[in-house]
């Protein structure tokens, strides 16, 4: 019986009876736009150590686009402070919630 229910379900979605959306609401995350990037000042001491790369973060982004909190997921400790600085001024595009989206942080050499 259950298989049915999902057969006549994916036929109405196919058919355009009914939004896609309803099938995966949860499971699909869409990325949020970013509307101002905020780029990171190179800390002085990878500056003289001509330290460059990536910094990888989690971020939690309230549903009026702000960084509410970061969280590392990878990147040289002396570029992660200030990846976390200008990963909090980022903004994103509005939503209706609450999202956590990855972002990548690029120091370059200088």
């Amino acid at each position: 019986m259950r298989r049915a229910s999902r057969v006549i379900l994916v036929m109405a979605v196919s058919a355009g009876l009914l939004p896609q959306a309803s099938l995966a609401q949860k499971n699909e995350h869409v990325e949020r736009k970013v509307i101002e990037k905020v780029k990171p000042v190179c800390p002085e001491l990878a500056k003289r150590m001509h330290i460059s790369g990536m910094v990888k973060l989690e971020a939690v982004v309230r549903a009026n686009g702000s960084v509410k909190s970061t969280k590392v997921l990878g990147g040289n400790p002396v570029l992660l402070d200030a990846a976390i600085e200008a990963a909090q001024q980022w903004k994103f595009e509005a939503a209706n919630s609450e999202t956590t989206e990855v972002l990548q942080i690029v120091f370059d050499p200088q």
